[in-house]
């Protein structure tokens, strides 16, 4: 199920009246990136000539877990330095002097059965996505499966499901779906995993999580297919608009949806949708129509596990999620990806056609990821050691359970006195923390070990920071506040392995351990 997030204010942005820094922005082509500095974690700064502030980015939104809000207060919600919220334009294409507009650059570098997709915020890389071919068994989430059941765990409240690879997935009771009139008299709602599941039992079934090391992949039966502006739900009276759109385009969308819903089906509008007509939608709806009466035919026809629908790739699929006119180019070193890429983006948004671009590796002087430094900073995310601005640093320890982060002053000595040396260091520990957990991908458990702070208002200062810089991240997280003992708690939803897992292999001789034993061990 597509989630939505809220609208967030933009960081970057200029308070009205300010004047412009120097700095320009990288543009697509530009051939003299300035290279990015040890933890700089905050995009470059736009340029004098730049009339038009770009909207808030969609990737700049966070999300609302729960028990604490990890994002920031939405520019329209009347907060004190609060802006009115600016309708984002979807078409047109922005230029001053001949030049996209934008904060975000995508970078797809192809490198045989590999394809890296770096996502730079500025200068700053912010995301990477590593995609390889032998990831039909592994990158599969999205993906709509024929599954049979194997075998219903009622201890586990969970059934093993064949979908068709080596390794079955699983399917917990709150993500079966059932008609109460199958289920025996009395149960109703309350019935068991096992009143509804049999083996043998054949399902369609969505993968809404990759299989991680020995764990199989997460399904359910609550399909969503994703379009541009909305997403179906088949079979479901859901009906929803995203939270991040304001009253009056809700109730615009609210009218539009409830003449092109498709007859049995639910719908959900996207943050996308925003300032599109009533045309525009309703062929997106008709497509996604045509798509689930395509998948449920093959469905009724098959009768073994197996792929019934496949994601697009990655690289397109972020697109389809992400591209607006806060992207001032996407560039691709693969001519064929790069017509895919094209192709649809055409289709979708035309008037964005043009950010994407082909990177000709036999004309340029440097290759894609090193023109844009994201070589270099690559190699600085695969460091368990993270230095931070004024000399601190941070210390990234990932197992089995959880993941922990160990922040330190370093070389930071302070000015002034020790208290204060060590808030500044949090803050600055906080933003970057934000910014490595969305770089490395990881998920699951995390523990922060701030430096401890005496004052309680440092300690809630620093909690603040540590929450409005997660509100950039897409992903939903969930945190706590900073324990007595210096100690925050949070989790970041876990989709796919990280980045480190994705470019590396277990070493053969400690079996991931790190160590080797000696060989004279009696």
């Amino acid at each position: 199920m597509t989630e939505h997030e809220n609208t967030t204010s933009n960081p970057g942005e200029a308070p009205p009246g300010a004047e412009a820094p120097e700095a320009a922005v990288p543009q697509v082509g530009d051939t003299r990136p300035a290279a990015p500095k040890i933890g700089d974690t905050r995009p470059g700064a736009p340029g004098t000539e730049i009339h038009t502030p770009a909207a808030p980015s969609e990737r700049e939104q966070g999300r609302t877990p729960t028990p604490v809000v990890a994002n920031p207060q939405s520019a329209d919600s009347g907060e004190p330095g609060g802006s009115p919220r600016r309708k984002r334009r979807r078409g047109g294409r922005e230029r001053s002097k001949t030049r996209n507009v934008g904060r975000y650059l995508m970078c797809v570098h192809v490198e045989g059965p590999t394809t890296h997709i770096a996502m730079l915020e500025g200068r700053s890389l912010v995301e990477h996505y590593v995609v390889k071919e032998t990831d039909e068994t592994i990158q599969i989430d999205g993906n709509l499966y024929l599954g049979r059941v194997q075998n219903v765990l009622p201890g586990m409240e969970a059934a093993f499901v064949d979908i068709g690879i080596p390794k079955n997935a699983v399917l917990y009771r709150g993500d079966v779906r059932y008609d109460l009139d199958d289920v025996e008299a009395g149960r109703g709602q309350g019935a068991r995993i096992e009143d509804v599941l049999k083996p043998g039992q054949l399902m369609v079934c969505q993968v809404t999580k990759n299989p991680i090391g020995a764990k199989g992949a997460r399904l359910t039966q609550e399909v969503s297919l994703p379009g541009r502006f909305a997403v179906l739900v088949p079979n479901s009276a859901t009906i929803g608009i995203s939270k991040r759109l304001g009253d009056n385009e809700r109730r615009r969308l609210r009218k539009i949806l409830d003449e092109i819903r498709p007859e049995g089906h639910g719908l959900i509008v996207r943050t996308a949708a925003e300032g599109a007509s009533a045309e525009e939608l309703s062929r997106d709806v008709a497509d996604l129509s045509q798509r689930w009466e395509a998948i449920s035919a093959e469905a009724r026809k098959s009768s073994k596990p197996g792929l019934l629908y496949r994601e697009l790739d990655l690289a397109v699929r972020m697109l389809r999620e992400e591209l607006n006119g806060d992207y001032r180019g996407v560039l691709i070193d693969d001519a064929g990806l790069y017509e895919q890429v094209r192709s649809y983006v055409s289709g979708v948004s035309p008037e964005m056609a043009d950010r994407v671009e082909l990177y000709d590796q036999t004309t340029e002087s440097l290759p894609l990821f090193e023109r844009y430094f994201v070589h270099e900073q690559l190699h600085k995310a695969l460091d368990r050691k993270v230095w931070l601005p004024s000399g601190g640093s941070l210390i990234i320890e990932r197992t089995e359970a959880l993941t922990v982060i160990d922040v330190n002053t370093g070389k930071n000595v302070g000015k002034t006195n020790l208290e204060e040396t060590v808030f500044k260091n949090n803050l600055e520990a906080a933003e970057e923390v934000a910014h490595q957990l969305r770089l490395r991908d990881i998920g699951g458990i995390i523990v922060i070990d701030f430096i401890d702070m005496e004052s309680k208002e440092h300690r809630e200062s620093v909690a603040a920071q540590l929450r409005n810089a997660l509100g950039r991240d897409k992903t939903r997280t969930q945190v706590f506040d900073i324990s007595e003992l210096g100690l925050v708690e949070m989790t970041r939803k876990r989709i796919s392995e990280g980045l480190i897992e994705s470019v590396s292999t277990d070493c053969p001789h400690c079996e991931g351990r790190g160590i080797i034993f000696d060989l004279d061990l009696p």
